[in-house]
């Protein structure tokens, strides 16, 4: 989404006018609605608290002295639902302790009765602004976190956000006995890609592969880029059986796509190796990437294009099995 430019159009702008008195809200609606804002009114806190729920107001305007609503209580309550909604106070209160404990509570503007409709949209149109403003930077903060995580030339997550995000998964897959698997893949014989070629074709062959990684990958699995032509993926919640089709199928992928520009064409193929985690096995993320690159480096060893998996030691299965049998037995299971 792009705020740059862009211009709202009063009517998707909503505006709840919340009065005991029909008359009052009236008065206010008003002028909002010859502005052309979708505004609505209401006199009872309740019927207030339905319409901030399904509606969801951009503005709110409450009546400080409205005897059948603390206008304070109100306010907490609308700040407590909607953290970024406009909240305008007017009040026949024109007292300077009333003004500052009102702004001071979470209010935006304060506005004294009576008011002038010119003078009330102006102050309506400079919260809509700030809104925006606001908006924009919480787009602007989001855009800056991708850029953050993700490696500028794939689109994939980048390492630093890899290993944050393969240790949250594995203390899942832990914590509910589950399956964690870490793929490596490196392309074959890049060197000669740059050799034989100029430097920008060989970044968009590597962009390319980013987006065959990407088409292969679902939305629950982690890809990244781990440095140069080395890539790794995180597939969560995946067997032996489900890691290895899914290397078989991006090796296949990549071995039948021919990467092409205007000036230069090129077909490569990939080595992969991949290990998923023993259940009952204490392992860091990186001992679990060590075992995957060991793989992958067996995958290069044994003449490139293949998949090759890290194989546990039997011992090691063993002992793990034996002593979750040994718990389970102590525990009466």
């Amino acid at each position: 989404m792009n705020f740059e430019g862009t211009i709202k159009h009063p009517k998707s702008r909503r505006i709840l006018v919340i009065d005991d008195d029909q008359d009052s809200m009236e008065i206010l609606l008003e002028p909002l609605r010859w502005e052309g804002y979708d505004a609505r009114g209401v006199t009872t806190e309740a019927d207030a608290h339905k319409l901030i729920e399904s509606w969801v107001p951009h503005v709110v305007i409450l009546d400080w002295m409205a005897p059948s609503m603390a206008g304070l209580r109100v306010l907490k309550t609308v700040r407590e639902r909607l953290a970024h909604v406009s909240c305008v106070f007017v009040s026949e209160n024109s007292s300077t302790e009333a003004i500052i404990e009102a702004l001071d509570a979470g209010a935006d503007d304060y506005i004294v009765k009576p008011f002038v409709p010119l003078e009330l949209l102006a102050r309506i149109r400079t919260q809509l602004r700030i809104r925006d403003l606001n908006e924009q930077l919480l787009y602007a903060n989001e855009r800056l976190k991708e850029l953050v995580d993700t490696d500028d030339l794939t689109g994939l997550y980048n390492m630093r956000s890899l290993y944050q995000r393969l240790d949250f998964e594995m203390e899942r897959a832990r914590r509910f006995n589950r399956d964690v698997c870490v793929v490596m893949m490196d392309m074959d014989y890049f060197k000669t890609v740059n050799d034989g070629h100029d430097h920008l074709f060989g970044s968009y062959v590597l962009s390319e592969v980013g987006k065959i990684i990407r088409a292969c990958t679902r939305n629950i699995d982690i890809p990244a880029r781990y440095g140069g032509d080395e890539f790794l993926v995180v597939l969560t919640e995946t067997n032996h059986e489900g890691a290895m089709h899914f290397c078989q199928r991006l090796r296949e992928n990549i071995e039948k796509t021919t990467f092409k520009t205007e000036e230069d064409s090129i077909k490569l193929t990939a080595s992969l190796g991949f290990a998923i985690t023993i259940p009952g096995e204490s392992l860091s993320a990186r001992e679990l990437v060590r075992r995957a690159d060991h793989a992958l480096y067996d995958a290069k060893r044994g003449g490139r294009n293949q998949v090759c998996f890290h194989k546990p030691e039997i011992s090691k299965v063993v002992e793990l099995k034996t002593g979750s049998q040994k718990r389970k037995k102590a525990a009466g299971e």
